[in-house]
């Protein structure tokens, strides 16, 4: 009984000590994991040129595909390897790709998530919906057809993105029977097309998504050819790294308060590295603090990076909410209310100058309006032409003025931060996505005043209008009643505060003549505080840390 209890007690031991080595395997495989790289590329090119079979076959070779799914695609001894990625039944039934498809995979060297987008032109709002997160863009080029207007299209928007890296797959080489020529007559078109869009870097690599050529290994079948395969490619080039020129930015997302000891502002890092004691801005407020600690549910961290969420607390006490960003002091990004922009048009309703629409840029959504179309880009031919107005799926370079200031940076510095989306106000469905190109100084006749509309709070407008010369603001102080003529006042850039003798609600009204706030605080500091977010003249040279 003794040796039965010994031999029990040992085998107990014998399955405890592997469950300890199997959990400590599980955590060094997931560990390691973590640890890789991650690059996110997205295909393109026109329709049937081939990218889900492509990417299916990636998947299939690199040994990321389940075997049941494989199955589930296998037609007698054939893998339909486009079906591996279009998951919609639609898509089935028409062996298209309509829907962005996003697939994760990794190898043992990075983690990878592709964004396989459609190549039909009506779908080209979701190519570059695909596109816009994207390292790397796979454009694909059918060897027997060449470069399509579609491919072109999107070509120009992945340049537009400021995709850094396009690798040009020349699919469907085993039906020119793996011709260099033909290679080399496609790769010299695209180097000319990439020279003429600005893309920085274009690397053209022949493959047969279908046969496997080139894709994940490379093939015997094209000797002439001596460059990696695809897959090679996508495990070696450096990525872009932050983009951003102006250093760290978080749009704060929530402001955490459990108790009185703790204040919090959450959110996602856009760009560079926070670490403690960092001198930060607050903006629009022009609040300067140092980084106390940076708080993630598995502990502080001694320093964060893009695109971490943490949640960051000051050293000092800050008026800060949702909608604010907090940025590196040394390089604040700029306030703007007018800016030009490329928009990629994605309503059924063409847009035109004039039309007014909710802008969300970060985590702040404002009333924005076009203001005025200055062209739009015809992609086939890669010219700009005038235009008034933008159709579906059209690409075109817009001013667009907002009723309170944007915190951002142009795109070509921060993607995060110099791009926003334009949704419709009466359907809520996204119309636009955009690209920050320029800011521009809004003219006076725009408006950068406002009318404060106090009632008879005596005490509240002596000290407004001291409040606000102090800071430099042109301020009229009235009981006239004439809104024509205090609204006038308001677009030549005054700050009006107007008494009545009606006990009413304050009320903030816009050079627009819209109301821009009702029953606000009645407090003038609290007053000043909207005004920060919602007038510019409050805010040239006075918050921003450059006076």
């Amino acid at each position: 009984m003794a040796l039965h209890n010994i031999a029990w007690a040992a085998e107990d031991e014998a399955v405890r000590f592997e469950a300890d080595v199997s959990d400590r395997q599980v955590e060094e495989l997931l560990a390691n994991e973590r640890g890789k790289e991650l690059l996110r590329f997205s295909t393109a090119g026109s329709v049937d040129d081939g990218k889900s079979t492509l990417i299916g076959r990636l998947l299939y070779d690199s040994n990321n595909v389940y075997d049941d799914h494989v199955a589930s695609v296998t037609r007698g001894a054939a893998i339909d390897f486009a079906q591996l990625t279009d998951g919609l039944r639609a898509e089935r039934e028409q062996g298209i790709t309509i829907d962005v498809a996003y697939r994760y995979f990794s190898t043992r060297k990075r983690k990878f998530i592709i964004a396989d987008t459609p190549g039909h032109e009506q779908y080209t709002r979701n190519m570059a919906t695909g596109a816009s997160t994207a390292d790397v863009a796979v454009v694909l080029v059918d060897a027997r057809k060449g470069i399509l207007d579609q491919t072109r299209r999107h070509a120009c928007i992945a340049a537009l993105l400021g995709i850094p890296t396009v690798i040009a797959a020349i699919n469907k080489m085993d039906l020119v029977g793996f011709s260099e020529e033909v290679f080399e007559q496609h790769r010299s078109e695209l180097e000319r097309l990439a020279a003429v869009l600005e893309i920085m870097q274009l690397i053209a690599v022949p493959v047969s998504a279908l046969e496997g050529d080139n894709v994940v290994h490379r093939s015997s079948r094209m000797p002439w050819y001596r460059g990696p395969s695809l897959l090679e490619l996508l495990e070696t080039i450096p990525l872009a790294g932050q983009r951003s020129q102006g250093g760290f930015r978080l749009a704060v997302q929530r402001v955490i308060r459990p108790d009185q000891d703790f204040r919090g502002f959450a959110g996602q890092i856009a760009s560079d590295i926070v670490r403690p004691g960092d001198e930060i801005i607050a903006l629009p407020s022009g609040v300067r603090s140092r980084v106390r600690t940076i708080a993630t549910w598995d502990g502080d961290l001694a320093e964060a990076h893009a695109p971490q969420s943490v949640v960051l607390t000051l050293e000092d006490e800050a008026d800060i909410s949702r909608g604010d960003m907090i940025a590196a002091a040394a390089m604040p990004p700029q306030r703007t209310t007018r800016f030009s922009a490329t928009v990629v048009w994605m309503h059924a309703n063409s847009l035109h100058a004039g039309t007014k629409w909710r802008l969300k840029h970060t985590t702040q959504t404002v009333p924005a309006r076009v203001v005025e179309i200055r062209s739009r880009i015809d992609v086939e031919r890669l010219e700009s032409g005038a235009a008034d107005s933008l159709a579906l799926n059209g690409i075109g370079e817009v001013v667009i003025e907002t009723s309170r200031p944007l915190i951002a940076d142009l795109y070509r510095d921060n993607r995060t931060t110099g791009s926003f989306i334009l949704i419709d106000p009466a359907g809520n469905a996204t119309a636009g996505a955009g690209m920050i190109r320029g800011l521009e100084a809004r003219s006076r006749t725009a408006g950068a005043g406002a009318l404060i509309i106090v009632g008879d709070r005596e005490a509240l407008a002596g000290e407004l209008e001291e409040t606000l010369l102090a800071r430099g603001a042109l301020v009229v102080r009235t009981r006239v009643s004439n809104r024509d003529a205090l609204q006038a006042l308001v677009l030549a850039g005054a700050i009006v505060i107007q008494q009545t003798e009606a006990n009413a609600p304050i009320a903030i009204i816009g050079p627009d003549g819209e109301m821009v706030a009702d029953e606000i605080s009645d407090d003038a500091d609290a007053i000043v505080r909207y005004l920060d977010h919602t007038t510019t003249l409050l805010q040239e040279d006075m918050h921003d840390g450059r006076r």
